[in-house]
């Protein structure tokens, strides 16, 4: 069968891209050469994910680039998409495949389509239907192994780092924290009203490490461990995880004064901070891994991390993060921490 060219490359192709938004890209520039006027188009696929409820990527023909947003839960379907697309010229959207609003197709014009050129974009929607079922595996695959791994991990496992043993060594800036008198609290509350807690607690820390492009590798009771990786210099991871620091700070601060106003009692965390290289990836049983993140800086952070009661402090940093850091810290002399063979030179800020 002769098929246009935009179609041959559905049926033969499309399903190698490397992910939605070179799919959206290449269909457009193609279906563009074809001769429809298009000025943009969308692609909106709905993920499996405990906040995000659809991905949409943004093409625009003029510069070729795409940008993605994201929907979260409750949000009407395929907003982003067709807002974007709208604002941009006349929309034709087709639902592609057999679920409504799980796939949309989205195309903007320089002018209102003809019947013709409509024809054609629902021709190639319904041509889109087997290569994106495959890309929309991916894309869910993916989404769903950043909520559980993080992104960072999540890309390592997809590219193949299976195998037991296998990992890299990697030099970051490692952030360890947990709650203080986490197990009083647990035992005078309520199981759902505990986990509410560790979710709202999480929500701050997570948040701002994230926010200043840390990754967290673990949750642990009530702690976790995160990692900002030295990707320019080590300086710059330093201020990024101090900043993250300082905005988790100030969201338990936020939280703590609403559940002073609720009757309920504060939750004091300590943090610590340490640089150091890490060998990070898989470790566990033949049927069971964990992606994470071993090697004597995971050891020293976490032993900083239980000095913060002893001393009175809500953070401390090591000397190697101190070394790198112009911000003002107060030394809190050296100190022999268990299992570490030499002693730690201690920091802390100045209000912590």
């Amino acid at each position: 069968m002769d098929l246009p060219a935009p179609l041959a490359w559905l049926v033969d192709e499309a399903g190698a891209s490397p992910g939605p938004d070179r799919f959206l890209a290449e269909l457009g520039r193609r279906l563009q050469a074809d001769g429809l006027p298009l000025i943009g188009g969308a692609l909106t696929l709905a993920v499996p994910h405990p906040i995000v409820a659809r991905r949409t990527w943004l093409w625009r023909a003029d510069t070729g680039t795409v940008i993605e947003a994201l929907a979260f839960a409750g949000s009407p379907p395929n907003q982003a998409g067709h807002d974007w697309l709208a604002g941009l010229g006349p929309v034709q959207e087709d639902t592609v495949g057999p679920v409504p609003d799980r796939l949309v197709l989205g195309w903007a014009g320089s002018r209102t389509f003809d019947p013709a050129e409509t024809s054609q974009l629902r021709q190639a929607a319904r041509f889109a239907a087997a290569p994106l079922a495959t890309l929309a595996e991916r894309a869910a695959l993916a989404t769903l192994l950043e909520a559980y791994l993080g992104r960072r991990s999540a890309a390592r496992v997809q590219a193949g780092a299976l195998s037991r043993g296998t990992g890299e060594t990697i030099r970051a800036v490692l952030l360890c924290t947990d709650l203080r008198n986490f197990t009083a609290l647990s035992e005078a509350t309520e199981p759902q009203a505990m986990i509410a807690t560790l979710d709202a607690w999480f929500d701050r820390v997570a948040g701002a490490i994230h926010a200043f492009g840390g990754e967290v590798l673990k949750f642990m009771g009530d702690g976790l461990l995160a990692i900002f990786p030295v990707s320019s210099t080590p300086a710059e991871a330093c201020g990024a995880a101090l900043r993250a620091v300082v905005a988790a700070r100030a969201g338990m601060a936020h939280l703590d004064a609403t559940r002073e106003a609720q009757g309920l009692p504060p939750l004091p965390f300590g943090v610590a901070l340490h640089l150091g290289e890490i060998l990070w990836g898989n470790i566990g049983a033949a049927d069971r891994l964990d992606f994470t993140a071993i090697g004597p800086a995971v050891n020293l952070v976490s032993r900083l991390e239980g000095l913060c009661r002893p001393l009175g402090r809500s953070v401390l940093l090591s000397g190697a993060v101190a070394a790198e850091t112009t911000t003002p810290l107060v030394p809190l002399g050296e100190h022999v921490l268990r299992g570490i063979a030499a002693p730690c030179a201690v920091f802390t800020l100045p209000d912590a």
